[in-house]
């Protein structure tokens, strides 16, 4: 095989693949959130999940993207494990509609699909048109570079070394098996190493039983991409992606104890070879779900065993509010503070872990607290809305006073999670460029910010109960932050000018006491919404 004839089949592939990335992602745009949304809506049941799984693969044409969406949702915790299971077996149905429309043989039609394709792409001024345009060109691209790939492919059929190297396959068929899991692995598409198949079978270069185990390794090579993904999430999410590569193992195994019967079953299905290779591909995945779906439960549980440990889930969602309690708006108006105070019990959480990756930087907190703050700003939105509703009912007129407290605490409680993500990057900065601190430095630190946890957790206490001695607590605290603030600066000023401080760690420490300042302001403000008095007052009298 000269250079000519390879580099025209890599840049076959590299069309395949760019031509069923930009289909995937055109339809995934025109979908807008609507596919994640239909992912977390529709999977109520295991069963209604593998429908949800084969769709959105077979729009977005990737089971490995469907499987990262689903390690994504877990490890925000919007979805359980036993929910995923399901989607994971739909997606690798979903994903051997690429190959089914492959086997149509469509390439006459590749090159007018690419100019049409890339004028509405260009010249349309319409989102969804320019999304359209995109998917048209993709479908261009695909199968244009399947005819390149099988022009490059065609000279094969002369070289008796690559004969005898495919059909070693059908005779050893575990070395298919690898072949197909290792060329999937470092392409990361089980839909391209199948149409490299199908392009071999166009010329006549594999059979069935050559096509088969590299197929069935292939499956197992698509799982590739869901454990890179799961590399640093939680407990689940890592389940999850070790479920997608027992289950195709598993299903490898019980096929190739089936071979000759598949063989046969799938060669009466078509006498076209590009045909049987789709038809395979399908019979698979499809076979493979009715046979483990009914005993998936069993390898969950294995699944538990070999990763052990309970998954640290962030509950998410309102807890205390519900739209039909608006019927009897002094009961709202106390569940609302509930779920105030439960969201600042979060960004309290997120504030005391983002202090601690600052002190010790551990990249799995980084991640929890970043994923806490995700939640608080969802339930500020989501609080906010309710209290607007809550203004348009019949309260008496203290009660829809306190409404303006309460969308005003919603504010700071929040804030406080936005000031727990600047520690956070203040961390990041600081470990990837590997700073120094001095001892005094860090123990002044860490004693303001135990001044401001405390100070903070208590304006959440203060809050839920509308207590007035802790909120004058919180006012005295604050005008000690204060005063700490303006100390520390002056020591820090101090190290520098003596030299003992590196100038990069000083602009992140003055960071971090503006940040701890802030939060203590915000304390500040809840305690005076307690006492109903002006929150430019700084005294306490």
């Amino acid at each position: 095989m000269s250079w000519n004839l390879f580099f025209t089949m890599f840049g076959g592939l590299g069309l395949f693949i760019y031509g069923m990335r930009l289909m995937g992602e055109g339809l995934e745009r025109a979908a807008g959130d609507q596919l994640k949304n239909l992912v977390e809506i529709l999977t109520t049941n295991r069963l209604m999940g593998v429908f949800v799984g084969a769709l959105v693969t077979a729009i977005i044409q990737s089971s490995g993207a469907t499987t990262v969406i689903v390690v994504g949702l877990l490890n925000a915790g919007i979805m359980d494990l036993s929910q995923a299971v399901g989607v994971i077996m739909g997606a690798n149905i979903g994903t051997t509609m690429t190959a089914q429309l492959i086997a149509f043989k469509l390439s006459n039609i590749a090159l007018p699909a690419i100019g049409i394709g890339t004028g509405i792409f260009l010249f349309s001024k319409n989102k969804t048109r320019k999304f359209i345009g995109q998917v048209i060109l993709g479908f261009g691209l695909l199968f244009f570079g399947m005819q390149t790939m099988e022009t490059a492919l065609k000279p094969l059929a002369e070289l008796p070394q690559f004969i005898g190297f495919m059909t070693s396959f059908s005779k050893t068929p575990i070395l298919g098996v690898l072949a197909g899991f290792i060329l999937t692995g470092l392409i990361q598409s089980s839909s391209a190493t199948i149409g490299i198949l199908q392009a071999l079978a166009s010329q006549g270069l594999v059979n069935l039983s050559i096509a088969l185990p590299i197929l069935f390794g292939d499956n197992i090579g698509s799982c590739v991409t869901a454990l890179l993904s799961s590399i640093g999430t939680n407990i689940n999410a890592r389940r999850a992606a070790l479920f997608h590569l027992l289950f195709n193992i598993i299903g490898t195994i019980i096929f190739l104890l089936m071979l000759p019967l598949v063989q046969m079953v799938v060669a009466l299905t078509s006498s076209d070879p590009v045909r049987q290779i789709a038809n395979a591909h399908t019979f698979f995945n499809v076979v493979n779900t009715v046979i483990q779906f009914p005993f998936a439960f069993l390898l969950v549980k294995l699944i538990n065993y070999i990763i052990p440990g309970e998954p640290e889930v962030i509950e998410r969602g309102l807890k205390y509010i519900d739209d039909r309690l608006l019927e009897t708006p002094s009961l709202a108006l106390v569940q609302v503070k509930k779920e105030i105070a439960r969201m600042g019990s979060l960004a309290l959480e997120t504030l005391k872990d983002s202090i601690d990756t600052f002190l010790k930087y551990d990249e799995k907190k980084d991640k929890l607290a970043r994923e806490k703050e995700t939640v608080i700003n969802e339930l500020a939105r989501e609080t906010t809305r309710y209290l607007a509703l809550l203004s348009r009912t019949s309260l008496p007129v203290d009660e829809y006073k306190s409404i303006t407290y309460f969308i005003s605490a919603v504010n700071d409680m929040e804030r406080v999670g936005d000031h727990a993500m600047n520690i956070l990057e203040l961390a990041e900065f600081r470990e990837e460029h590997k700073l120094p601190f001095s001892q005094d430095a860090i123990n002044e630190l860490l004693e303001m910010a135990v001044k401001v946890q405390e100070t903070f957790d208590l304006a959440i206490y203060s809050f839920l109960h509308w207590d007035e001695e802790s909120a004058k607590k919180i006012l005295a605290n604050e005008e000690e932050i204060d005063s700490m603030e303006k100390i520390l600066r002056s020591n820090h000023i101090k190290r520098l000018n003596e030299g003992t401080c590196n100038p990069s760690s000083g602009v992140i420490f003055l960071d971090m006491l503006s940040n701890f300042e802030r939060v203590g302001d915000h304390s500040f403000n809840i305690a005076t919404y307690v006492l109903n008095i002006d929150k430019n007052y700084k005294k306490l009298s």
